[in-house]
């Protein structure tokens, strides 16, 4: 089945007064409102677990069924604040991915593989079982993947401006072109990345409709202080599949490319987004995911940029929690 919403016109006597409330939110005052999960500011203390060789760190809230957040570069949990608040029920999971957050710096690549490995060995180690997941850029992809090699384990999926599928070069932009072809190029991409926290910062006042406030780019900053700490950050702008590379990488998604395409038993959600050169899921992408992904309901949430939840967080915690009761996903409260 396929659905289509537009967020703008979908709820058209909202109050303003609730986006206020939930920004309020964020800044720890609980949102208590029918049908939301309330969420304080102790709720939002991150907990650490062991993984591997190093630890991640994570917002566990609630109990239920496990909702799954995942970020994306050069992200971390603090962009599902304003957005969990919105959720039915169940037991809101947002982990900080390794090497970024408040989660470890190991001395690893932060190669996809090696993150999906750490990712794995985290639902492991909480004992994750029939989840349903919810992905921002590489986030997205990484749910994308976890779904494609654990299906028995899901319940559905949502994603938003993610890596869905492999692109080519001549699909970028001129500057988009250039810009990826400079951070792929030793020397420049370090100088780039790693020597200023530029990068950083641009994606949260440029990849955005309105940049975030001064506090909310402190807290996005403040895992990178260091070239040396901004090491992950270089290595998922070189990871992008274009042109048929990382190769590795290009079959791996590939393979949960396939899987989108036959899992016609596993709900999905596909939000989009409109009036930013900087959104990765374009009218043609989004064409290409209603041709090629079994069961996806797709809701268009308005104008935003790549770091959407920074612009549109009401639409998009709407929506998904639409979509949850729809398919029951969370079960009784």
């Amino acid at each position: 089945m396929r659905r289509h919403q537009n967020l703008d016109t979908f709820h058209p006597h909202r109050p303003v007064s609730r986006r206020v409330l939930l920004r309020g939110a964020a800044a720890g005052i609980a949102l208590v409102s029918s049908g939301c999960v309330s969420i304080d500011k102790k709720d939002r203390t991150m907990t650490t677990a062991t993984v591997l060789d190093s630890e991640m760190s994570y917002l566990d809230i609630g109990s239920g069924t496990p909702l799954v957040f995942l970020h994306g570069n050069p992200s971390s949990s603090h962009m599902w604040r304003n957005i969990l608040p919105h959720m039915p029920a169940g037991r809101l999971l947002a982990p900080d991915l390794i090497g970024m957050g408040a989660s470890g710096k190991p001395d690893i690549g932060y190669s996809f593989a090696e993150h999906a490995q750490y990712l794995d060995a985290w639902f492991d180690t909480l004992g994750l079982d029939r989840v349903v997941l919810v992905g921002h850029d590489w986030g997205g992809a990484l749910a994308c993947d976890w779904a494609a090699r654990h299906p028995e384990r899901l319940l559905g999926l949502a994603v938003f401006e993610s890596i869905i599928k492999p692109m080519k070069w001549e699909d970028l932009s001129p500057q988009a072109r250039k810009r990826s072809e400079s951070i792929r190029t030793p020397g420049i991409g370090e100088e780039m990345v790693l020597d200023q926290d530029l990068f950083i910062r641009q994606a949260f006042t440029g990849g955005v409709l309105e940049p975030v406030g001064e506090a909310d780019l402190q807290a996005y900053l403040a895992p990178f202080p260091t070239p040396e700490s901004r090491r992950p950050v270089l290595a998922w702008a070189r990871q992008m599949p274009l042109g048929g590379e990382p190769a590795e990488l290009v079959a791996r998604i590939e393979a949960y490319d396939r899987w989108l395409a036959s899992s016609t038993g596993t709900p999905k959600l596909l939000l989009t987004f409109e009036g930013s050169p900087t959104l990765l899921i374009d009218e043609a992408m989004a064409g290409w995911c209603e041709n090629h992904i079994a069961t996806l309901e797709v809701v268009a949430c308005g104008a935003a940029g790549h770091h959407a939840a920074e612009d549109r967080p009401e639409e998009i915690g709407t929506a998904i929690a639409d979509w949850l009761r729809r398919h029951n996903l969370t079960g009784d409260r």
